[in-house]
């Protein structure tokens, strides 16, 4: 059984908008920034970004289709990465720390372990097959 279930549809569809919206509204619901504004900002701002990534990704969902799929996963893990670092990079404490350290492992596990391979177009059209003969 694999671990990599995570296609470019249940990508665009279940996870890109819906994130997106969450990455904004949560530092409200949540009150984050109890170790300063900037934990409250990034969140809003990597939500903002996320919404006009997945809008100009080349994807089922994209609306202005310019950003290829494999550059949007590559953006998708730096998040991750900065949520890593945002922590100790500044200062934040408690829950507003732990809040990006979960969507870091969340973003890099969604975009790397659990991310299926994109199929080559010749192996969906049937063009890589080979005969014997």
């Amino acid at each position: 059984m694999s671990f990599r279930f995570i296609t470019k549809s249940i990508h665009a569809y279940l996870i890109d908008y819906p994130v997106a919206i969450v990455l904004i509204a949560a530092p409200f619901v949540l009150k984050l920034g109890q170790s300063g504004p900037g934990a409250m900002w990034l969140s809003v701002v990597a939500g903002a970004a996320a919404l006009l990534l997945a809008a100009l990704t080349d994807h089922p969902t994209g609306l202005v289709r310019i950003i290829p799929y494999r550059l949007h996963l590559w953006v998708d893990r730096a998040l991750g990465v900065v949520f890593v670092i945002a922590p100790f990079a500044f200062k934040f404490s408690g829950f507003d720390a732990w809040y990006y350290w979960v969507l870091a492992a969340a973003v890099l596990l969604t975009t790397s372990v659990f991310n299926a391979p994109e199929e080559p177009v010749g192996a969906r059209s049937g063009l890589d097959r080979r005969t014997a003969g």
